[in-house]
C-alpha cells in the first residue's frame, strides 16, 4: 500500500522529528499492536523512527545499513551491505561501471568494519531485537535510489520478519513505486515531482551525530547500557 500525498507543491519538513511525527500519522493503525517493532536506519532515520515508535508505542531499535560507493564516486551506490553482513548490489551500477568482485569485496570489507564499529557504538554489549514473527516498520529520512533500505529490508526478510513495513516520509517516485514488490507496505509521506535530493525537503537537514542517536537510544530505553562505575 502506497500513502501519497498530491499537493503539487508540498512543504518542507522543518527536521526529521517534524518529518517523524507527520509520518506516524500515517502509520496509526499500528498503535498499540504489541508485535510491532521500529527498526531505524542510522543515522538520519533515527530521529524519525523516534516519533513514530512514541506515537505507535512501539519499541525502537536501530538497524545499521552502509552503503557501498563507486570508489572514486563514492556518492554513487554500488549496493549495500546490512546487519549480518547481507549484501545488496545495484547491479545496473556493476554492469554499466565493469566493477569487479575485488573491488566489490574491497568496499564491502571497509564498510562492514564501519557497520560493526556503529554497531559497537549504538548498542554496546545488548543484543539486537530480533525481528523474528514480528511487524517490523523501517525507518529512514527519505528514499533516493533506495539501496540501503533494500539491504535492511532483505536481512530482516532473512531474519523471519512477519510483516515488513518501509516508512520514509520523502521519496523519489519511482523508488517508492519499486518498493511495492519488495515488502507488505510501503508509506511515502511525500513523493514530490522533480524529487531531485532527501535533503531539499528539509529546512533543516543537518547531519544526526553517533551522540544524538545513543541519547535517542537511551531516552526510548533501547540504547546502549551506561557503564558501571566499577568499569
Amino acid at each position: 500500500m502506497i500513502f501519497r500525498r498530491s499537493e503539487p507543491l508540498p512543504r518542507r519538513f522543518h527536521d526529521r522529528r517534524d518529518a517523524g511525527q507527520a509520518l506516524a500519522s500515517l502509520l496509526r493503525h499500528y498503535a498499540g499492536d504489541p508485535r510491532v517493532l521500529v527498526l531505524a536506519l542510522p543515522r538520519g532515520g533515527v530521529p524519525v523512527a523516534h516519533e513514530i515508535a512514541a506515537a505507535l508505542g512501539a519499541p525502537l531499535d536501530v538497524f545499521v545499513v552502509r552503503k557501498l560507493g563507486v570508489p572514486g564516486h563514492e556518492e554513487l551506490a554500488l549496493g549495500a551491505i546490512a546487519t549480518g553482513r547481507t549484501l545488496v548490489l545495484n547491479d545496473d551500477v556493476v554492469r554499466a561501471l565493469r566493477i569487479t568482485t575485488d573491488v566489490i569485496e574491497a568496499v564491502a570489507a571497509q564498510e562492514g568494519r564501519e557497520l560493526e564499529r556503529r554497531e559497537r557504538t549504538y548498542r554496546g554489549d545488548r543484543p539486537a531485537v530480533d525481528p523474528k514473527g514480528r511487524v517490523v516498520i523501517v525507518v529512514d529520512d527519505g528514499l533516493a535510489t533506495g539501496a540501503t533500505m533494500r539491504a535492511a529490508v532483505r536481512a530482516l526478510r532473512d531474519r523471519g520478519a512477519e510483516r515488513l513495513v518501509v516508512a520514509v516520509p520523502v521519496a523519489a517516485p519511482t523508488t517508492c513505486d519499486d518498493f511495492r514488490l519488495e515488502v507488505d507496505e510501503i508509506v511515502c509521506a511525500m513523493t514530490p515531482e522533480p524529487f531531485e535530493a532527501v535533503g531539499l525537503w528539509y529546512e533543516d537537514f543537518s547531519q544526526t551525530t553517533d551522540a544524538e542517536v545513543e541519547g535517542i537510544l537511551r531516552e526510548s530505553g533501547g540504547g546502549r547500557r551506561e557503564s558501571s562505575a566499577s568499569d
